[in-house]
């Protein structure tokens, strides 16, 4: 049974998976379904955690939105996740961001790393 699982969830991979950490902001092209239409939204954010492996895994992206924090989790494999763009790679020190969450203004950002 273990197998025929296996099988199953390897078809569903995508080919190309995208390099993303934590820190990093990215852009999330989303498809999204109004009525009978489909189009693609853009969602730019701070990526805070990625976790889970082969077809389960996920990352969460937050952004503020109008002085409100907004936050995504986002399957890496999902048939609705057009493509993942990375916009820069942040500096951090830790697996999962959740402290951002408290934090306002210039205090929220993440600082960038430079090679």
């Amino acid at each position: 049974m273990n197998e025929i699982i296996k099988a199953i969830e390897e078809q569903q991979l995508k080919k190309e998976v995208p390099d993303i950490h934590v820190g990093d902001t990215v852009k999330v092209y989303g498809k999204i379904k109004e009525g009978n239409r489909e189009r693609i939204q853009v969602f730019e954010g701070v990526v805070l955690k990625v976790q889970g492996g082969g077809s389960r895994a996920t990352f969460t992206v937050r952004k503020t939105s109008n002085g409100v924090g907004v936050e995504k989790t986002w399957p890496v494999h999902s048939p609705n996740v057009e493509r993942v763009e990375l916009v820069r790679k942040g500096k951090v020190r830790r697996a999962k961001l959740n402290y951002l969450r408290n934090r306002v203004g210039k205090k929220a950002k993440v600082k960038e790393l430079v090679k």
